[in-house]
């Protein structure tokens, strides 16, 4: 690899790294202001203009708060929990397509960090390596109630990374490709395969709300029953970390679930074709997230295995069958 393409592949890397830490501040900022609306309350609206500078407010106020270590915790794990799990949810961005090709200095450099033939394989081994970052932060605590609430974490990933892997298997049978590029190509030349695909559609929403632990999955971190979950012992910036990782999964998420059922960066007619049309499904998906913590319960965590083994896995495996037989008869 020559000079040039190495910069041009470091520049594209902090471009995609340092737009997905300024989205995840301001999604702060939009959930708080969505749930305020959905349940009639005004929401931030003092810092800044109707409120835009209060994520900036609460860094400051998190980087300077207090970092305490707990006498019992792990000195090696401990601090490097959070890392892992937010560097998880950064590297499932890597193989997402947001635009055409652009020409600079005579090189065709892709709007895409990664281009990988098999990025949905990619994107499963990112999603499902998050889970890492809350076990040890759980189990490098030290403490009883923050290893429950890893434990819980475990169990769920696990249960609904099958879920996540089938909704994807029938896009991928669907398209014939691994590669995220690919798929985004297939879907401009037929239909979105949310048409296709509905039935992983759902199953892919639901099992992403539950990969993000975010509500009504967000039982690692079920404030009633186990303090905080996972990350009760942490706090200043190492607390900050986690929740920067679930922002910024939720939005990676939206932008994987844009680019497999709704066509990613392309849009009908050709209208508005590159980041812009990836930027507005995903803010549908993230307005989506908000929206169901706004309106739904938690649920128990028997009824979430439930949910996972007894309903959704029977759907998925049934859903991949039909759409191999269907294909296998068409082609």
């Amino acid at each position: 690899m020559d000079s040039f393409a190495l910069t041009v592949d470091i520049v594209r890397a902090l471009i995609i790294i340092f737009t997905l830490l300024t989205c995840m501040a301001y999604m702060t900022w939009f959930e708080r202001r969505v749930i305020s609306r959905l349940q009639a309350r005004i929401g931030p609206n003092k810092t800044g203009f109707q409120g835009l500078l209060q994520p900036l407010a609460d860094a400051v106020k998190l980087f300077f708060k207090e970092d305490i270590h707990p006498m019992l915790a792990d000195r090696l794990l401990y601090p490097i929990a959070p890392a892992i799990a937010l560097f998880a949810a950064l590297s499932a961005f890597a193989v997402v397509p947001i635009g055409q090709s652009i020409s600079l200095g005579g090189a065709t450099i892709p709007l895409q960090v990664a281009d990988l033939p098999v990025g949905v394989v990619y994107v499963l081994a990112a999603s499902s390596l998050g889970v890492y970052g809350l076990v040890l932060g759980g189990w490098g605590s030290g403490s009883k109630y923050s290893l429950l609430g890893a434990l819980r974490a475990a169990a769920q990933v696990v249960s609904y990374e099958l879920i996540f892997g089938l909704a994807i298997v029938g896009v991928v049978i669907v398209s014939g490709s691994l590669s995220l590029g690919g798929i985004v190509d297939g879907q401009s030349r037929s239909v979105w395969y949310i048409f296709l695909q509905p039935v992983g559609f759902v199953l892919f929403l639901i099992a992403g709300v539950a990969e993000t632990n975010r509500a009504p999955f967000d039982l690692p971190e079920a404030e009633s029953e186990l303090v905080a979950g996972y990350h009760t012992e942490y706090s200043g910036m190492r607390f900050a970390m986690y929740f920067i990782a679930e922002y910024v999964a939720m939005i990676s998420m939206s932008a994987i679930a844009s680019t497999l059922f709704l066509g990613g960066w392309t849009g009908p007619f050709n209208i508005l074709n590159g980041p812009w049309w990836l930027f507005l499904k995903m803010l549908f998906f993230l307005f989506l997230f908000v929206w169901l913590r706004a309106t739904l319960p938690r649920l128990r965590y028997d009824q979430l295995m439930r949910l996972s083994w007894s309903v959704l896995l029977p759907i998925g495996l049934l859903n991949v069958a039909v759409t191999a037989i269907i294909v296998a008869a068409i082609g």
